[in-house]
């Protein structure tokens, strides 16, 4: 089994870190931050996304490109701040690794993705981190989640996460998906859930969802 994690919302919550320098962000161009609560509705979809919604909730129109490197500049700065593994979530990658290899398919880009990995200490469980910036379109399209099918040729693969675009990943590429209802990105189904039965509310029912999976 090639077992796939999702990283903002799934692995670390890092809703602060990122809302706190999307604040700083705006700040920068004379605007005021956005609530939380509100710029954790934007991430999921890569960090282009993060920001063209952040300026266009703020009424702001600075050059993309210049936009985006100032977020990184600053998010690269506010990275460990606040952001942590969420509770249970590294002995359940424990258990999960025995089961077969893991990978991280993130929107991120990879190198945030694995600097915050290797200082939580979650860095040796992966065989492979698919960022966001790569040559992969990044999901909701399938074609990250279907390249770690050469981790292991002939295992299943299962995509967990906590927002829709890791939903529509996994039905994308015809693969189990564990919902990590536990994550920040869950608020974004509103009332559409996914139609899964594999649905988790802590990092600790992990394992209980691959065996299901593995039967």
């Amino acid at each position: 089994m090639i077992t796939a994690f999702d990283l903002d919302g799934t692995l670390i919550d890092s809703a602060r870190d990122l809302a706190e320098s999307i604040g700083e962000m705006l700040e920068g161009y004379g605007a005021s931050p956005l609530p939380l609560s509100e710029v954790v509705t934007m991430v999921g979809e890569g960090a282009p996304m993060l920001v063209r919604r952040a300026l266009q909730e703020a009424g702001l129109k600075p050059e993309p490109r210049e936009a985006l490197a100032r977020f990184l500049k600053i998010y690269d700065r506010r990275l460990m701040n606040h952001t942590v593994p969420y509770e249970g979530i590294v002995e359940s990658l424990a258990l999960a690794v025995r089961r077969g290899p893991l990978a991280v398919l993130t929107n991120k880009p990879l190198g945030p993705s694995i600097g915050l990995l290797e200082a939580l200490g979650m860095r040796g469980f992966f065989s492979r981190i698919v960022g966001g910036d790569g040559e992969l379109r990044r999901k909701p399209d399938p074609a990250g989640l279907l390249s770690l099918q050469a981790l292991a040729p002939t295992g299943q693969i299962v995509m967990v996460g906590d927002s829709p675009a890791d939903w529509k990943a996994s039905v994308a590429a015809n693969v189990p998906f564990v919902f990590a209802r536990y994550g920040f990105g869950a608020s974004k189904f509103a009332a559409h859930l996914p139609d899964t039965g594999l649905a988790i509310d802590h990092a600790r029912e992990l394992d209980r969802a691959l065996a299901a999976i593995a039967r």
